[in-house]
C-alpha cells in the first residue's frame, strides 16, 4: 500500500496490484482457517445479543454493492422484521458468504431473490440465484473445507466460505441446504431455531 503512493512504471504498478491482491487473499484464507478451527474445537465463546436479523442481512447486501452493481444484478427482496438472539459477529459471515457466492455465480443482469420469514419456532432465510446451479454429484461436498464447485471462480475464493457457514449454522442448532431450482439457478435455505423466550 505504501508503494502505491510512489511514482511507479506501469509494470511496477501491475506487480504492486498483484502483491496486494494475493496478500488480501492470503489474509482472508488465514482468517477463515483460524475461525473454522475455533468453531470446530468450540473455542469461540458464544456471546449472544438480541438484534434485528433483517437489518444485518441488509448490511451484508449493501456492503457488497460494488460487486452486484458491476454485474448489473437486480434483487427481489422480502425481509420480515425479525428479532434474533445470537452471535452477531459470527452470523454476518453467513450472509456475506451466501450473498457473495450468489453474486459470483449469477449471470450479468441476472436477478437474486432473498426471503426472510419467521415461523412459529424458527426463522427461515432463502436465497436464490439464476446461476448454473449445482451438479448432483457435488451437492454433498459443497460444505467441505477447501472444496470449490466451479473452476472458473477458483481465483476468487479459497473453498472455506460454505464450510464456515455450515459450522456457524450448526453451532446455532440450525440447518442449511442447497438445491437446484426447477427453473434454473440455485437455492440456499437457512433455518434457525428461535427459543420460546426469544420470540417476538
Amino acid at each position: 500500500m505504501l508503494l502505491q503512493g510512489e511514482e511507479l512504471s506501469q509494470e511496477q504498478e501491475e506487480y504492486v496490484e498483484k502483491i496486494l491482491f494475493n496478500t488480501q487473499r492470503l489474509s482472508g484464507l488465514v482468517g477463515n482457517i483460524l475461525l473454522l478451527s475455533k468453531l470446530e474445537n468450540q473455542n469461540i465463546p458464544m456471546k449472544k445479543t438480541e438484534y434485528r436479523l433483517d437489518e444485518q442481512i441488509r448490511q451484508a447486501f449493501l456492503s457488497l454493492e460494488t460487486k452486484w452493481t458491476e454485474k448489473e444484478i437486480g434483487f427481489q427482496v422480502e425481509l420480515e422484521e425479525v428479532k434474533y438472539t445470537g452471535n452477531e459477529g459470527l452470523f454476518m459471515h453467513i450472509w456475506m458468504n451466501l450473498l457473495d457466492n450468489a453474486i459470483k455465480f449469477s449471470p450479468s443482469k441476472g436477478t437474486i431473490t432473498m426471503f426472510l420469514k419467521q415461523e412459529q419456532d424458527s426463522v427461515k432465510f432463502i436465497l436464490e440465484d439464476e446461476g448454473p446451479g449445482i451438479e448432483d454429484d457435488v451437492k454433498s461436498r459443497i460444505f467441505d473445507k477447501f472444496y470449490q464447485v466451479d473452476g472458473s471462480h477458483k481465483a476468487e475464493g479459497n473453498g472455506l466460505g460454505l464450510a464456515l457457514v455450515k459450522r456457524i449454522v450448526d453451532s446455532a442448532g440450525g440447518t442449511i441446504k442447497a438445491e437446484n431450482r426447477e427453473y434454473g439457478g440455485c437455492r440456499f435455505v437457512v433455518e434457525l431455531p428461535i427459543q420460546k423466550d426469544e420470540a417476538i
